[in-house]
């Protein structure tokens, strides 16, 4: 089954194609994943069109799309472990635990760079994660997402989750980045959320960037501008 990348590039031919194939896409900032989805719908005019893998609108990066009957394959890119450049904000929590949220609390507490070493202490192997309340997860049959946007209380049920390695970690108050290589499940704005609370002070992610799923790279896909140039549309 055919992987279409800057490495194996597309070409107009794929328009109303039945192949399968799958496309790796670079997801721009405050696009949905099934922005994209609905995009490429009408680029290729495919109607069986799906992902593998949820990225947020303010994050951007990797997101890898299945055409035809290539969506069957969707389950195996999901099981993959994927790699994130992360920035968090510390001093301000909110309640999505990213940018886009409510600040819920505030903390004038500056950490020393002694601290940091709690990451990789605390924060590696197998954890136990909760969830953000604004999730796509379901509680009692229901989105949690859409509970917490009508004010219902919502509990998230915690989950175990492999974080499996740290690198270029930076820390300049009130950023603190690094990169990191986790399992599926792993909802990094928790973890930006619960390394912040573990350093004596709270935060949320500012910046987030999904750079690879299993062996497959950020660097060799396409956004959806090059993609329409490519494919011819204006």
């Amino acid at each position: 089954m055919k992987i279409y990348s800057k490495k194996d590039p597309i070409n107009i031919d794929l328009k109303l194609s039945s192949e399968p194939f799958t496309l790796l896409v670079d997801k721009s900032v405050d696009w949905t994943s099934f922005d994209v989805v609905n995009k490429l719908k009408r680029v290729f005019s495919i109607k069986k069109i799906g992902h593998a893998g949820t990225l947020d609108p303010f994050a951007t990066g990797l997101l890898i799309v299945c055409f035809n009957k290539a969506t069957k394959t969707i389950s195996s890119y999901q099981d993959r472990f994927k790699v994130y450049d992360a920035t968090i904000k510390l001093g301000e929590e909110t309640d999505s635990c990213d940018l886009t949220g409510n600040v819920v609390k505030r903390s004038d507490y500056i950490p020393s760079s002694d601290q940091l070493s709690i990451i990789e202490e605390k924060f590696k192997g197998e954890i136990e994660q909760i969830p953000p309340i604004f999730s796509a997860l379901k509680k009692n049959g229901k989105r949690m997402y859409d509970l917490a946007r009508k004010g219902v209380v919502v509990e998230p049920d915690p989950r175990l989750v492999t974080i499996h390695d740290y690198s270029n970690i930076f820390y300049e108050y009130p950023s603190l980045s690094f990169t990191v290589k986790v399992s599926k499940g792993t909802y990094i704005r928790s973890l930006g959320r619960d390394i912040a609370k573990s350093i004596n002070s709270c935060g949320h992610l500012s910046f987030l960037r999904r750079t690879a799923i299993g062996e497959f790279l950020v660097d060799d896909a396409y956004t959806i501008s090059e993609i329409m140039e490519i494919m011819d549309i204006s």
